[in-house]
């Protein structure tokens, strides 16, 4: 089952190039273009194979392949759970498990989002690869969104950290936050010597994340968080750097498997514009079970 678009030409657009037309018509980039021209079903007008540089007449019909005959991430599909809250031929949303990782590495090779999506789409007959739009960390859990195409990734990752693509993250932190909303507003960076953890540092990107306390009980806060930037491990580093790292945080504050065995960070809210239909689509998941004991 291959996703496609369809532009029929109107007397307006007859004679203009189809490469032309891709671009302004049906807003593909360059890159898909390049990808898509070589397929033998690339770029069809009435059903017959034909080159960028063809210029159709009124009436015909042309139809683009988005999907992916051959997928070049090298991902092995593999079973495993998925808990699926939307679905179509552009994009999959997702509320992804504590523990799960989302791209395959060292010590997860077959049990991570992308192996269990690539099977996923293979139950459905679908030639779809993993086309991953943002990432949440392996003990992070809630929403998350995948392309099925390039075309759909490139922009959906446009709309990354605009007002068109919003996430919203709970958190359990130690503590007892003294403002009830503010702004972090830190530059991050690699600590030297480190394959993984992040510091704050001048030499740093700019990273800024809002927070709002939802609630405050003994020695702990429910905080509320929004990121303005997409830094690596930018919650946990900026909650840490004022003093009130995750609950369970390995790597920024105490690890504590008895009471949580992750950082205690969950992405609850997410908002964006379909790809195609430019419609807004929003989703929201409750706070997971090992989160809501911390609050007892």
């Amino acid at each position: 089952m291959s996703r496609r678009l369809e532009l029929t030409v109107g007397p307006e657009l007859a004679g203009i190039k189809v490469d032309t037309l891709l671009r302004t018509r049906l807003g593909l980039s360059g890159t898909v273009i390049r990808r898509i021209k070589w397929l033998e079903d690339g770029i069809l007008a009435d059903g017959a194979r034909v080159r960028t540089d063809y210029r159709p007449a009124a009436g015909q019909v042309l139809s683009v392949r988005l999907d992916d005959p051959v997928r070049r991430s090298g991902i092995l599909p593999a079973p495993g759970p998925l808990d699926i809250l939307y679905e179509d031929g552009d994009l999959i949303v997702l509320n992804k498990a504590p523990g799960v990782s989302v791209h395959p590495g060292p010590g997860h090779f077959d049990d991570t989002l992308g192996n269990h999506l690539l099977w996923h789409y293979d139950q459905e007959g679908e030639t779809a690869d993993f086309h991953p739009v943002h990432r949440l960390d392996r003990g992070t859990s809630g929403l998350i969104v995948a392309a099925k195409h390039p075309h759909a990734q490139e922009i959906l990752k446009e709309q990354l950290h605009t007002k068109r693509f919003r996430r919203i993250y709970l958190a359990v932190c130690e503590g007892i936050l003294e403002d009830w909303t503010g702004t972090i507003d830190a530059p991050l960076g690699p600590r030297s010597g480190s394959l993984m953890e992040q510091i704050v540092r001048p030499d740093g990107k700019p990273a800024r994340t809002r927070y709002a306390v939802l609630r405050r009980w003994s020695g702990r806060s429910l905080v509320s968080l929004e990121l303005e930037t997409g830094r690596t491990h930018q919650i946990r580093v900026h909650m840490a750097h004022i003093g009130h790292p995750l609950t369970g945080d390995f790597l920024y504050g105490t690890e504590d498997p008895a009471l949580i065995p992750r950082p205690a960070l969950h992405s609850a809210y997410l908002s964006l514009l379909h790809p195609l239909t430019r419609e807004e689509l929003r989703f929201s998941v409750p706070l997971p079970a090992d989160m809501a004991r911390l609050r007892a």
